[in-house]
């Protein structure tokens, strides 16, 4: 399972964090297309609907978005950024499940038993929250790279991701690789704080439901795993998703001549301004939520082919050592 248990063989730090790395690393290639979506519309300052006589929109349907981008760009266009995008799902991942583990096992050590049995998706959502802050201060420099590789059309600002490093150091300074951390250390610490916490929920009521109350078993199975992490995954991601459209916007600031040919540009004073110009220009809420379809599904499927992966090779490591 997910999250320290004493009743279990205690694989080391460096095998946690290699194992987290592993499944982001999984994840990051089952999702890529999704996030290349998510990330357009995100993006996208004009509404999300069909083009009309007064407005132009060049993305409205995950439907139309696919067709367009490989159109225009080709079927390698949802998969742009990738390498940056990996890079930060294996940091992300390696950084989040080593720190998630420790936390928990120091909870385990510090808390009184009863309440990190009976309550443990409540410790499993502040452990889980500070292990998201800690690796997306480690990753936020991949992550504002892969999100700029995304904005970019057929005209390449950044032919590669050296030149992406390079381009960005001479022309905005090294603190740029950090723009948007504010939003998404905003973003992440809830948002994984609340995954990790449904993620627990979810197992303990799974086995009240299906499992026989005289059957105490430690491994989780792979539909388990599946559907309560993916479901974790997506509401997670629903609750917090403003802060990511947010960092989004955020990360691309002084990379507008990118996005020539996708409509309009704003420039923001930070987050507060951020959030207040897109609920003025872009229908109040509803331009919060742009891309939430694809992020949906992006946000499901990575969460439990990150939660699956991780626990069956967790599994795996245990039954080899107890061996």
């Amino acid at each position: 399972m997910v999250g320290y248990r004493p009743e279990e063989y205690k694989l080391s730090s460096q095998e946690y964090a290699a194992v987290g790395a592993f499944s982001g690393f999984v994840a990051r290639v089952v999702c890529q297309p999704f996030d290349v979506l998510k990330i357009r519309f995100q993006l996208q300052v004009e509404p999300v609907h069909k083009p009309t006589s007064t407005s132009f929109s060049k993305y409205w349907g995950i439907r139309q978005a696919f067709q367009s981008i490989i159109k225009e760009e080709g079927v390698t266009a949802l998969w742009k950024g990738h390498v940056p995008a990996q890079i930060l799902s294996v940091a992300y991942g390696f950084t989040q499940f080593a720190s998630f583990e420790l936390l928990t096992s120091v909870a385990w050590r510090f808390c009184p038993h009863e309440f990190t049995t009976k309550h443990r998706p409540i410790v499993h959502t502040v452990c889980g929250g500070l292990a998201g802050c800690i690796a997306i201060t480690v990753a936020q420099p991949m992550d504002v790279l892969r999100t700029r590789f995304v904005a970019q059309g057929n005209e390449k600002i950044y032919s590669s991701l050296y030149s992406g490093i390079q381009t960005m150091i001479k022309e905005e300074g090294f603190l740029s690789f950090y723009k948007g951390l504010g939003a998404a250390v905003a973003q992440i610490g809830p948002q994984m704080g609340l995954q990790f916490g449904f993620f627990a929920l979810f197992t303990k009521l799974w086995r009240g439901w299906f499992d026989n109350p005289d059957h105490k078993r430690s491994h989780a199975g792979v539909t388990e795993v599946l559907v309560c992490g993916s479901s974790a995954g997506a509401i997670a991601k629903t609750i917090i998703y403003p802060l990511d459209v947010i960092k989004k916007r955020l990360e691309i600031q002084g990379f507008e001549k990118a996005r020539k040919g996708f409509g309009a540009v704003r420039h923001y004073n930070g987050l507060w301004d951020c959030m207040i110009t897109i609920m003025k220009e872009e229908g109040s809420v509803r331009g919060l939520y742009k891309g939430l379809s694809p992020g949906l599904i992006k946000g499901g499927l990575a969460a439990g082919a990150n939660y699956l992966v991780y626990d069956q090779v967790c599994y795996l490591l245990r039954k080899y050592h107890s061996s």
